[in-house]
């Protein structure tokens, strides 16, 4: 059985720093991408951050370019997000995902339907 699970998530106030994690098992994911996607109340799903599987191609919303940072570690089957310089507006449940096809084109990084497994996620609420 395949699971991601995140953690890391909690309040912090503006200006601060987060580190999420993502813990894979049951299947590597080491060839293939993953990526962390951002859902608060009313809104979309959104992608803020992906990574090939060797981490030479990302992709990042442009809401958080600068801020936050995706990498991942494929001997722990664990992918990270680094969030700094936290605003209100980043608050949200934030979900680690990932392909289950290798290779696959960056192109298919930002959108959700191209990911196979999803976490559960964790909640990120930033106070102003």
């Amino acid at each position: 059985q395949v699971q991601l699970v995140e953690s890391g998530g909690g309040l912090v106030q503006a200006g601060g720093s987060l580190r999420l994690s993502c813990a894979a098992s049951g299947r590597t994911f080491s060839r293939s991408a993953m990526g962390w996607f951002r859902q608060a109340p009313g809104k979309e799903r959104e992608c803020v951050a992906a990574s090939s599987w060797s981490g030479a191609n990302t992709y990042y919303a442009d809401s958080v370019k600068g801020r936050f940072t995706i990498s991942r570690d494929n001997a722990k089957n664990t992918v990270y997000l680094q969030m700094n310089s936290l605003k209100p507006e980043d608050t949200a449940v934030y979900y680690c995902a990932a392909q289950a096809s290798p290779f696959r084109s960056s192109s298919t990084y930002y959108r959700a339907n191209e990911y196979d497994y999803w976490g559960q996620g964790t909640q990120v609420t930033v106070s102003s």
